[in-house]
């Protein structure tokens, strides 16, 4: 629970983090658009958030989620 803990610290009370500044933070080797391709692919195993059903939609990723990755 310490890592949910610093990300809320980092990234404040939002409960979703956009995808792209999650690839900036933790995954900067990759775009944000190869990020959700692994994700896609089943080569990362990250909850992504879309907003809506569109391809061009906002998309993110759950605090918890992203703290439960980090700890793995």
């Amino acid at each position: 629970m310490a890592t949910a803990s610093l990300l809320k610290e980092q990234y404040g009370p939002k409960p979703i983090i956009p995808l792209d500044v999650v690839c900036r933070d933790f995954c900067s080797h990759v775009t944000p658009e190869k990020l959700l391709r692994k994700v896609s692919a089943g080569e990362i195993a990250l909850p992504v958030v879309r907003i809506e059903a569109s391809s061009k939609c906002a998309k993110g990723v759950g605090l918890r989620d992203l703290a439960a990755y980090l700890d793995r």
